[in-house]
């Protein structure tokens, strides 16, 4: 498919559009590489609420418009933030990095990712703190905030790591080097590598195919898996009987039920 975005100003701007229960959220700067500004960062954690906060909504989209998913940080627009030990996002939102800092609120429903190009520091961040992540096979990652004298605080110190092991996490954390999307899936931060233009359509696929299962068992299920991965498989375990009664107990399980006993289809409602 092709998002149609509005005209950015300057500082850029998160465009979003509904296609029945999925969120596209897009990133609007591509005359300057998507660089971020702290603008778009309010934006995208406003879009990123609006996702938690709608019920008809199940599941988001990000993708990016140009030619490239971001070249990073506009530096000079968010320095001012980082001097003062602050961030570009208000309070009180859900932040998109999603590691659980004080004050913000934590994404519930799942974030299929669509990235192409270039994609430096904060994008592979987001993506990283995402669920899902379709690459195209043009993608350009490289994690280079050691080049700036900073250091990477979207989440690449945790996630890298966890997703692919110390020394692999080092290696490109450190050298600040260039990575290709075969790298990326060999190192598990994506899940997919398309031909380049392909990959919005197959982000959106897979989101609609989310979007088609029981909403209150899909929110479960991930929350399930992030506590197992942050508290330890025992937490994850505690929470097997008291969450699987209160989905048994669903509108939505019934239908589940019926649907398999007439052979089709499930309606499901988010009840």
């Amino acid at each position: 498919m092709t998002a149609i975005p509005t005209t950015p100003p300057p500082e850029g701007c998160i465009d979003t559009q509904v296609l029945d229960h999925v969120l596209l959220i897009g990133i609007n700067r591509p005359a300057k590489r998507n660089g971020w500004t702290p603008k778009m960062f309010r934006e995208l954690a406003e879009a990123y609420t609006r996702l938690d906060d709608e019920p008809a909504l199940r599941v988001g989209v990000l993708h990016a418009f140009g030619d490239h998913f971001t070249a990073g940080l506009d530096l000079p627009a968010v320095a001012e933030f980082m001097k003062r030990g602050e961030k570009a996002t208000p309070e009180g939102l859900v932040e998109p990095h999603d590691f659980g800092l004080p004050n913000y609120r934590r994404r519930t429903k799942p974030m299929v990712v669509a990235v192409k190009g270039i994609c430096f520091t904060v994008g592979i961040e987001l993506m990283l703190g995402a669920d899902i992540v379709v690459a195209a096979d043009n993608c350009r990652f490289s994690q280079m905030e050691v080049q700036r004298g900073i250091m990477a605080t979207g989440g690449a110190t945790l996630r890298m790591a966890e997703r692919a092991g110390l020394g692999n996490a080092m290696l490109h954390l450190l050298t600040a080097d260039e990575f290709d999307s075969a790298e990326a899936y060999r190192l598990n931060f994506v899940q997919r590598v398309v031909p380049a233009g392909k990959e919005l359509d197959e982000a959106l696929r897979i989101a609609q195919r989310i979007a088609a299962q029981a909403p209150l068992a899909v929110v479960a299920t991930r929350l399930n898996v992030m506590k197992a991965i942050e508290q330890g498989p025992l937490a994850a375990v505690e929470d097997f009987i008291p969450v699987q009664q209160r989905l048994a107990n669903s509108e939505d399980a019934a239908e589940g039920v019926r649907s398999f006993v007439e052979r089709r289809p499930a309606r499901f409602s988010g009840r």
